[in-house]
């Protein structure tokens, strides 16, 4: 499991870093705030619709966040607390090279199904056979 957390942790990276860069640069601490809640709030939205559509279970997820407890909040199962700030660690520079973190997916075989095309009119009920006067 420790593999998939730091390939998590590195595909984070540019959004904490970004995070950090508003924490850090921003003197207005209301605003600095809420930059921080926009930013928490559109991940957490996009990472609801992705559980929704593709019908994921939080338990597998939970193992490849650092706390399962953001999980639950986020994804609207549970409730942050006031008390609940920590640390968040700068995360690793340089960039982040995706076709190397994710393995390679099996293409998917699709079944194709060929249809005759429908006759243009309506058929005789009776066919006429040749001779017939």
């Amino acid at each position: 499991m420790k593999t998939h957390r730091r390939t998590v942790m590195r595909l984070a990276g540019p959004g904490i870093r970004a995070a950090r860069d508003v924490y850090t640069t921003i003197p207005s601490d209301a605003v600095r705030v809420a930059a921080l809640v926009e930013i928490s709030a559109a991940a957490a939205a996009l990472a609801r619709t992705v559980v929704k559509l593709r019908h994921l279970d939080p338990d597998l997820i939970a193992p490849h966040v650092s706390d399962r407890v953001d999980l639950r909040a986020v994804l609207g199962r549970g409730r942050w607390l006031p008390t609940m700030t920590r640390h968040v660690p700068a995360p690793q520079s340089g960039p982040v090279d995706l076709a190397a973190l994710i393995p390679a997916r099996m293409p998917v075989r699709r079944r194709v199904v060929r249809r005759r095309p429908a006759s243009s009119g309506q058929t005789a009920l009776f066919a006429a056979t040749v001779g017939e006067g």
